[in-house]
C-alpha cells in the first residue's frame, strides 16, 4: 500500500491547483458520455460539483490507515444510495476521474498514475459497493415536521418524525434533502438530540447566504412538509469507557451535535464533569441558551460558558470561543468534542495544539 500510496499523493499534486477545473472536467465527461446519469444529479451543480471528487480523494488519503479506509468507503456507499447510484455507474465514474486527472496534470503524468488510480478506484468501488449492499436500510427515509420556529432572522429549529425507525448515534449527521422546494439538493445536518422512543429529531438551521436548502429550511419549510434523510454517519461518538471529564466547544448552529452528546450523558453520567463553551456572533447567535441553562440547573455535574465575539455589550464572555476555552483549563486530562464552521474548528484545534490536548482526545464536526 506504500508505494500505491506514494504514487496517489504525487499525481494528486500534480493537479491540486486545478481541482475547481478537474471537477468540471470530471462532471463534463460524465455527463456527456451517458447524459442519463444527469438526472441523479441537482439542477444547480455549485455545491455538488467538488462533493463526489472530493469524497474520492478523502479515501485515497485514507489509504494508509486499513480500517478508517474501509469504515469511510463503507459508509460512502451506503450513503451514496440516496442517489440511485447502480454498479455499473461505478465504472463511469472511474473512467471520467483519471481522464480529468490526466487532462490537468500536464506532461509530468505517467502511465504508472493511471494505474495506481484505476487500482485505487477499484478497491474504493469494492468497498462501496460492498458497503451500499449490505445495508438493510432504506436508501432514505420521509419524515414529516412536527414543529418549526424560527429562534432568529436566519435559524430555525425544527422536529421530525420519520415514517419509518431510523437508528443513528448522538453526534452523527445525517444528509437532508427537501423535495417540495429543492429536489435531488441534500445537505448535511446533525440532530440535536440523542435516539428517542418516541424516534424524533430535532434540527438547528441557519440560512447561509443565497443557502439553496439552508435557506429553505428555515425559511419556507412549514409544518406538515415532508423531508427525506439518507443513512446517518460520521464518528464523534461519546466513549462510555472514558472516565475523563469533557469538555464541548459549540459555535453557532454547531450546538447541535452537542447537545445531542449531552442529552446521550444526561442518560447515564454520574462521575464526568462536563464543561460546555457555546460561541457566537451576538447574543440573538446564541439561540438555545436558555435550554442549555436549564439543563446545567438540573445536572450538577454540567457547567455552561457562554461567549460572544463581536457584541460588546453582551454581559458574558468576549472574544473568539477558542480564545475563550484557553483562559480556562487546564485541559490536558480532558476528551474534547468541537463543532462549528470550518475556521471555528481550526482555531480551536490549534488553541488545543498550544494547549497540549492530544489530538486522540479530540472528536470534532466541521461545517462551512
Amino acid at each position: 500500500m506504500g508505494d500505491l500510496a506514494r504514487l496517489l499523493k504525487e499525481s494528486w499534486s500534480l493537479v491540486e491547483e486545478h481541482q475547481d477545473k478537474v471537477a468540471g472536467y470530471f462532471y463534463a465527461r460524465i455527463f456527456l458520455s451517458h447524459p442519463d446519469l444527469r438526472d441523479l444529479f441537482p439542477v444547480h451543480m455549485d455545491v455538488q460539483r467538488s462533493r463526489l471528487l472530493n469524497a474520492i480523494i478523502t479515501a485515497v488519503q485514507t489509504l494508509e490507515d486499513p480500517e478508517k479506509f474501509d469504515d469511510y468507503l463503507r459508509a460512502l456507499g451506503r450513503d451514496h444510495r440516496k442517489f440511485h447510484v447502480e454498479p455499473e455507474h461505478y465504472e463511469v465514474v472511474g473512467g471520467a476521474l483519471i481522464e480529468a486527472m490526466r487532462q490537468f496534470a500536464g506532461e509530468h503524468w505517467g502511465i504508472e498514475y493511471d494505474q495506481a488510480w484505476a487500482d485505487a478506484y477499484a478497491v474504493i468501488a469494492s468497498k462501496m459497493l460492498a458497503g451500499a449492499e449490505a445495508d438493510t436500510n432504506p436508501p432514505y427515509w420521509y419524515a414529516e415536521v412536527t414543529s418549526h420556529e424560527r429562534r432568529a432572522n436566519d435559524i430555525a429549529v425544527f422536529t421530525v418524525t420519520p415514517m419509518q425507525p431510523l437508528e443513528f448515534r448522538a453526534g452523527q449527521y445525517l444528509s437532508v434533502e427537501c423535495p417540495r422546494f429543492q429536489p435531488r439538493l441534500w445537505r448535511t445536518y446533525s440532530p440535536a438530540n440523542a435516539p428517542r422512543r418516541d424516534n424524533t429529531l430535532e434540527f438547528h438551521v441557519r440560512a447561509v447566504g443565497a443557502g439553496w436548502v439552508s435557506s429553505a429550511l428555515v425559511r419556507r419549510l412549514e409544518v406538515g412538509d415532508m423531508i427525506r434523510l439518507a443513512a446517518p454517519m460520521g464518528s464523534m461518538n461519546l466513549d462510555r469507557r472514558s472516565t475523563r471529564d469533557a469538555v464541548f466547544v459549540a459555535g453557532g448552529t454547531g450546538l447541535a451535535p452537542i447537545k445531542s452528546l449531552l442529552e446521550e450523558l444526561t442518560r447515564y453520567n454520574r462521575t464526568r464533569w462536563v464543561h460546555v463553551f457555546f460561541g457566537a456572533r451576538t447574543r440573538d447567535d446564541l439561540y438555545d441558551l436558555a435550554e442549555l441553562n436549564r439543563l446545567a440547573a438540573r445536572y450538577p455535574w454540567l457547567s455552561v460558558v457562554t461567549a460572544c465575539s463581536d457584541d460588546p455589550t453582551f454581559p458574558g464572555e468576549q472574544g473568539n470561543i477558542s480564545d475563550v476555552v484557553a483562559r480556562y483549563g487546564p485541559w490536558n486530562e480532558h476528551d474534547f468534542f468541537v463543532s462549528g464552521s470550518g475556521p471555528m474548528v481550526k482555531a480551536t484545534m490549534r488553541t488545543l495544539a498550544e494547549l497540549q490536548v492530544p489530538s486522540v482526545r479530540i472528536k470534532y464536526d466541521s461545517f462551512s
